[in-house]
């Protein structure tokens, strides 16, 4: 597989496994609350805008709302001949693939390892939830039903988060939750600190889906229609940063899109040509955090603090 909004909006928004030890005080850091959403395999530009992202007619939300008021990059890639998407998801999570180059579910790809994002939060008693759309959050969705994909989820492809891939694990329940309750959430104050989005295969650019038949436009609908509810919670206006990004490019490794809304990043348009990848958000991740170690690739990339004007 390649595979919000008047005067008060603009004030808000201006307000190998190699790992490396370091030490961070979250306490201190003006970022409490994390939201990534996860598009899928789109460059960021192109020749085309029926399959590039920046400029495109299909995706006025992103070019002609959100980007005036955010920060963004036009350098980031998908780590290098990482394919398809499995991998990706698997780096922004862990910092590596694992060796892993394909999309099988965890019952052949699962990881032992406690060496990853979520369960460095879970020790640092930080509270961290994905919101999956169109799960059931009666069981750990470990299989694929109907438009959800499990190879986007990728913490149900670590035995700590699944209790060694059982359906019934409380803990998996508990966190991986459907994309239905988000909106409740943020009005009930009950967001976690680290909020992972993915949309299902229609509304995150992945696949061709009635009536719209056009990836594009239909996850630039799905962004229009769930960002604001965000973007509008306290849990963002208090300290708050959304990360948009794509897991890997149509073609090649990218450039594929990386937008950073928060009251802390640099924001107005700001775009930068630093060369990122996945693990760059990984590192950010960390360091708004304060866990450690620096998982595998997040060791060697350059953090996104560019993009901010008070990190983290």
């Amino acid at each position: 597989m390649r595979h919000i909004l008047g005067a008060a909006f603009a004030l808000a928004l201006s307000f190998s496994i190699h790992v490396t030890a370091q030490t961070f005080s979250q306490s201190k850091h003006n970022i409490k609350t994390v939201f990534i959403i996860l598009m899928e395999n789109h460059n960021w530009t192109g020749t085309q805008d029926a399959t590039s992202i920046e400029g495109s007619r299909y995706a006025p939300y992103i070019n002609h709302t959100l980007l005036p008021v955010a920060s963004h990059a036009e350098q980031y890639f998908n780590p290098p001949g990482i394919h398809p998407s499995l991998p990706n998801y698997l780096w922004l999570e862990a910092g590596t693939n694992f060796g892993i180059l394909d999309d099988n579910p965890p019952s052949l790809n699962s990881q032992t390892t406690t060496q990853h994002l979520v369960t460095l939060l879970n020790k640092a008693t930080i509270s961290w939830k994905a919101y999956q759309e169109d799960i059931s959050g009666t069981v750990c969705p470990l299989t694929n039903t109907g438009l959800y994909a499990v190879k986007h989820d990728p913490f149900v492809y670590f035995d700590d988060v699944t209790d060694n891939q059982n359906p019934n694990s409380a803990y998996c329940i508990a966190h991986v939750r459907p994309f239905s309750e988000l909106a409740a959430d943020l009005q009930k104050g009950t967001v976690a600190q680290y909020n992972f989005i993915t949309p299902n295969l229609c509304d995150d650019m992945h696949d061709k889906c009635k009536p719209i038949e056009n990836p594009i436009e239909q996850g630039d609908i799905w962004l229009s229609q769930n960002v604001p509810g965000i973007l509008n919670s306290a849990a963002y206006k208090k300290g708050g940063a959304l990360f948009i990004t794509w897991d890997e490019a149509a073609s090649g490794d990218g450039p594929v899109g990386l937008i950073v809304l928060s009251a802390f990043a640099k924001g107005n348009g700001y775009e930068n040509f630093i060369y990122y990848d996945h693990g760059s958000t990984l590192r950010t991740l960390e360091e708004i955090f304060g866990v450690s170690p620096f998982l595998n690739d997040a060791g060697n990339q350059k953090d996104l603090s560019d993009l901010f004007a008070v990190f983290p």
